[in-house]
Parts: C-alpha cells; structure tokens; sequence
C-alpha cells in the first residue's frame, strides 16, 4: 500500500499521510455508495484497501465547518458530500478531482476495467469526475 499511496501522493503534489488518508476516505465513499459486489472485489484487489477503509472509513475527524453546516442543513450526501469532507482535510477541487482519476486508475490497475467501471457507474455523478 505504501507505494500505492505514495505515487498518488507524488502525482497530486501533497504528502503521503493526507494522500493515504484521502485515498482510504475515498474507498470509504466507494463501499458505501456504489454497488456491493463490484466494490469488495474492487477493495479487496487494492493491497491494502480493506484496511485504509477500515482506519479511515470514509469520514474525516471534523469535517471542517463546511461539512459541519452542511451536515446541519441536512446536505453533504453522495459525491458533494466526499468532496466537502476532503476539502475539509485541506484538499483543493483539482487536487480532489486528481485523486478520483488516480484512485480509479490505480483500481483498474489491480481489479480490472470491468470491475471498476462497474463501480463507477453505480454512484450517481461520479464519473463527471473520473
């Protein structure tokens, strides 16, 4: 997992503990949102995706005070929400758009296309991102 994490950390241009974070969130975000079959097999084809799922599951500590309002407001579901929680870790748009197309082109990578775009397909408005 360390070198997964720190080439998508390298080709995002931000360190390694908030890529490692970031990218565990992300699966996070996948198993809770997209198709349960295809997204274990995608998880469990990523070396050591099952365990960053489970150290960061989808959830930033605070959230920051967007994610705070807009949990508030009753907002902040699906990709919107993601988005919210990973500009909350100190995340930009291009960097949050960086790590869908690098976390999904690493997925492909160790779980294959078919799986992947399976995955993708089944979250609403992600792949306007990837």
């Amino acid at each position: 997992m360390n070198e997964l994490v720190t080439q998508i950390a390298d080709k995002i241009g931000i360190e390694p503990a908030l890529a490692e974070k970031a990218l565990g969130m992300m699966l996070g975000f996948l198993q809770r949102e997209a198709d349960d079959g295809a997204v274990a097999r995608m998880i469990e084809a990523i070396p050591g995706g099952a365990d960053l799922v489970a150290r960061f599951n989808g959830e930033s500590a605070g959230g920051g005070l967007l994610g705070s309002v807009m949990s508030a407001l009753g907002g902040g579901g699906g990709v919107m929400g993601l988005g919210q929680q990973l500009m909350g870790e100190g995340l930009g748009m291009g960097e949050i758009t960086a790590l869908a197309r690098e976390t999904i082109a690493a997925a492909k990578q160790y779980a294959g296309d078919e799986v992947v775009d399976q995955v993708v397909s089944s979250v609403p408005g992600l792949s306007q991102f990837v």
